[in-house]
């Protein structure tokens, strides 16, 4: 008989901006162990790959803290959603119910007499 599996275990949290700026250094260091030795001619393209890693790295600087920001609104927003557990309907188009009038029974009286 098989054992039951295990829960897997919860994923780990990083500091993903610390991480692309150690990447973002590491190339700047390869860009100037490249500059200091000295390439061939022909094998100048590794100057501009690590120019590429180094953009990379510095927009995930920029753009992770407002993608965590953004992922951070809408799990919110959803849990908003689904926290409502009075009307299922509610926040639907159309779900709306009219408004009772007072004035409907005194609206039915006045056409029976007319």
């Amino acid at each position: 008989m098989a054992r039951p599996r295990r829960p897997p275990p919860p994923p780990l949290e990083t500091n993903d901006v610390r991480l692309s700026a150690a990447g973002a250094a590491a190339w700047a260091v390869a860009l100037v162990v490249l500059l200091l030795i000295g390439l061939p001619e022909d094998e100048r393209w590794w100057l501009w790959v690590c120019v590429t890693g180094m953009a990379i790295g510095l927009f995930g600087i920029v753009y992770i803290p407002r993608l965590q920001r953004s992922r951070t609104a809408l799990i919110a927003s959803h849990q908003r959603t689904t926290a409502q557990t009075d009307d299922p309907d509610q926040g639907r188009p159309g779900s709306e119910q009219p408004a009772r009038r007072e004035t409907d029974q005194a609206d039915r009286g006045d056409q029976g007499t007319a």
